[in-house]
């Protein structure tokens, strides 16, 4: 049963979302601030994280910036619908996703789960039989490798320290080297939302990636951004 860490200090709102998503097979534990869910972490490990940006104590985005300096969790930001300026910077700070205020129970159903599904696609993979399969599963591309069984990205023998959805969105792109991959389908495939107007998660991912990786061994840039039509990982000059 995976379990779910959810931070918010609406009560009435965090006893309905409990419900929810109980029944929906999740194990949630709620906490009304920041301050009690770096506690809570301290004392179980989590799924998935579920996250309210405006709370006393301590609010989201301090959270955020704390939580990513020591777990891997996966994040989804919830929101206002007019913070886009505190969305954007959950994005910056490496959360996985947002959710703007109200939601629909079934998109945030959708969206807890869509992230799962990669997080364990993940853990799947460190099942393997031997390490000889790993290494065949190895990315290389520009002097990273990925190792997806670790979900881990090395340059030169430094860890890039990528979140989940950072290194998912790199390795699509490592595995479709200078082909065009749209918004719209990144959108779907890494964070399991069809894109929406002025959506720019997948935009502040990239920005992000670009941010982490190190200069090319042949000097190229990362990525290439075609207005109107997506990404590509650049192959040549």
């Amino acid at each position: 049963m995976p379990k779910i860490l959810l931070v918010d200090d609406d009560i009435e709102l965090t006893e309905l979302l409990a419900e929810l998503l109980s029944l929906e097979g999740f194990d949630t534990q709620v906490v009304h601030n920041g301050q009690d869910a770096l506690q809570q972490l301290e004392l179980q490990q989590y799924d998935l994280m579920l996250l309210d940006v405006m709370m006393p104590i301590l609010n989201g985005i301090e959270t955020l910036k704390q939580v990513r300096q020591k777990y891997n969790l996966p994040v989804l930001m919830l929101s206002a619908r007019d913070d886009e300026i505190d969305r954007v910077l959950g994005l910056e700070l490496g959360a996985d996703d947002y959710l703007p205020k109200p939601f629909n129970d079934r998109e945030l159903v959708a969206r807890i789960k869509a992230i799962l599904r990669r997080t364990n696609a993940t853990k799947e993979t460190m099942d393997l039989p031997s390490e000889s399969e790993d290494e065949r599963k190895l990315l290389q591309f520009g002097g990273v490798e990925l190792h997806p069984g670790r979900q881990q990205a090395i340059f030169e023998g430094q860890d890039l320290d990528l979140t989940g959805t950072e290194f998912a969105l790199l390795q699509i792109l490592m595995r479709n080297p200078g082909q065009i991959l749209s918004r719209e389908l990144l959108s779907i495939e890494i964070l399991g939302k069809r894109l929406t107007p002025y959506d720019r998660a997948i935009d502040m991912h990239i920005s992000n990636l670009r941010k982490k990786l190190p200069e090319r061994n042949d000097n190229l840039p990362w990525f290439k951004t075609l207005r109107g039509r997506g990404y590509l990982l650049v192959t040549e000059k």
